[in-house]
């Protein structure tokens, strides 16, 4: 068992210390289960990986590598399409508002098949949103995701974002206290 543990922590230190590429989404901190066989963790975090470098750059080709053609969104949002399509529709949409739109995984979190993933948004909203135009205003806000990821394909998403939060740093809605 000791020698199970030693090897899995010095798999995941040389994942971690892997130098990134400047583009590349950056995992602030990384927890997997114990009981996740390695071949297993691995697909895992590499589809949950590009499933993200999708966010952070918008390259729909991430997209295609990280996500099943049976994905479905069950938090989806009206208007937005379900399957593969409906990420890249709405990076689309979104990145009409926010062109620099980044993601930073903060906490990504692995229990057999699935990963739970803790992400900031940064950003500028220089584009437009509906009616309203960006004059530049940073934005910056949170979202959560729980993935399901079956041979190393994203099968599955439950989503959570700071809405209020990114609208009212928009100018689109008023927070009141």
């Amino acid at each position: 068992m000791r020698n199970v543990l030693a090897a899995t922590a010095l798999a995941m230190a040389v994942l971690l210390a892997a130098p990134a590429r400047a583009d590349e989404v950056k995992i602030d901190d990384l927890v997997v289960a114990a009981a996740v066989p390695s071949a297993e963790r691995d697909a895992t975090v590499a589809a949950a990986k590009a499933f993200y470098q999708f966010w952070n750059s918008g390259d729909e080709a991430a997209l295609k590598a990280a996500i099943s053609d049976n994905f479905v969104d069950h938090t989806l949002p009206a208007g937005r399409p379900q399957g593969p399509q409906g990420p890249a529709f709405a990076s689309r949409n979104f990145r009409t508002a926010v062109p620099d739109l980044s993601v930073e995984v903060v906490k990504m979190i692995v229990a057999g098949d699935y990963v739970t993933v803790h992400m900031q948004f940064r950003g500028h909203f220089t584009g437009s949103f509906g009616a309203t135009s960006g004059s530049g205003q940073a934005i910056d806000f949170i979202a959560t995701d729980l993935l399901k990821v079956t041979g190393g394909r994203v099968t599955d998403n439950w989503h959570i974002e700071d809405n209020l939060t990114l609208l009212s740093k928009m100018g689109v809605a008023k927070l009141t206290q």
